[in-house]
């Protein structure tokens, strides 16, 4: 969003002028009553995405309040940013669940029941080895049969160690290691995700605040570029007034200090608070006053009136405004 004021600068120093002149000219005018008019700080709502105007949820001169969708542009392709960033997401928290937990349960059945296998035949070797053994001793079968028997033996008892540990790490989560990398892959879907649902949530807009929709700036089925102000708005607090008093008169102003403004078909007055008072002569530049031109000096001076004020006031609408 972004701001600006209603009338520009040149627009201004017209209507100043014209205000000073009436303080120069006018003999009849109370020395408390100053010319003005009103003005309005704009709000340009827009989307810093791109994209086709799909729905325009407001029209120009309607009040919404704080949170009323203004505008909402296609989201085809950020919707299927969105779930494709959901999916990669999803996939890896599960790739770092199946680290977390090791082997699936048929993985770690399947070693177990080849060490129950190995078991099984490291049993059988031992006590054929036996056998053998006091075979040998009777004389009863030769030195290379004995040899065979106790081989065997050694190679089944190895593969029960062996098979003992592999069920072992089966049941053991993967290292540490490789669940961080994995975790910081997670990190970085869950990133993406949050950057595709922003991306996705900025296509459709809704009013950070209630106010006027003083204007509409596209229509639907136009293209609006990224950054491209949709919806003009003007919050009551946004309203003020710029009047113009002479240079014996500002020395006495102050911000804080109250006004009274007064307007044509206005139900009555309305209070305002004086925020900012100009440092500078608007016209003949102080270097080259003399005593006789001094009096055409104006500065101008910025009024606020209450919030609940705001809405009563037009920007571009002259008004009367009344020091004490």
């Amino acid at each position: 969003m972004r701001q600006a004021l209603c009338i520009g600068r040149a627009g201004w120093f017209a209507v100043a002028f014209a205000a000073a002149m009436a303080l120069a000219g006018c003999a009849k005018q109370d020395d408390h009553i100053y010319q003005g008019y009103v003005e309005g700080e704009f709000v340009y709502v827009a989307s810093p995405v791109g994209g086709r105007l799909e729905h325009l949820g407001v029209q120009r001169g309607q009040s919404v309040n704080a949170g009323a969708p203004l505008f909402a542009l296609e989201s085809v392709d950020e919707t299927a940013a969105r779930q494709q960033a959901a999916a990669q997401l999803q996939g890896a928290e599960a790739q770092l669940a199946d680290l977390n937990v090791g082997k699936r349960v048929p993985e770690v059945d399947a070693v177990r029941a080849q060490l129950a296998q190995a078991v099984a035949a490291d049993k059988l070797s031992s006590t054929q080895l036996v056998r053998d053994e006091a075979q040998f001793r009777a004389g009863g079968i030769a030195q290379s049969q004995l040899d065979a028997s106790r081989s065997t033996a050694q190679s089944n008892a190895q593969r029960v160690r062996e098979l003992t540990n592999q069920l072992r790490i089966a049941q053991l989560p993967a290292r540490n290691d490789q669940i961080r990398a994995q975790s910081a892959q997670v990190e970085a879907a869950r990133a993406a995700v949050a950057q595709a649902q922003w991306r996705l949530d900025q296509k459709a807009q809704k009013a950070t605040q209630g106010g006027l929709v003083f204007d509409t700036l596209y229509r639907e089925g136009e293209w609006v570029g990224a950054g491209s102000p949709v919806v003009r708005m003007l919050p009551p607090a946004n309203v003020k007034v710029r009047f113009f008093v002479p240079q014996g008169v500002v020395g006495a102003l102050k911000p804080g200090q109250t006004a009274r403004l007064h307007c044509d078909g206005c139900a009555a007055d309305i209070n305002a608070t004086v925020t900012y008072i100009a440092t500078e002569a608007e016209y003949t530049p102080p270097v080259i006053y003399s005593n006789t031109t001094r009096d055409k000096l104006v500065f101008m001076v910025e009024a606020r009136p209450a919030v609940a004020d705001g809405p009563k006031l037009r920007p571009g609408q002259p008004v009367e405004v009344m020091l004490p």
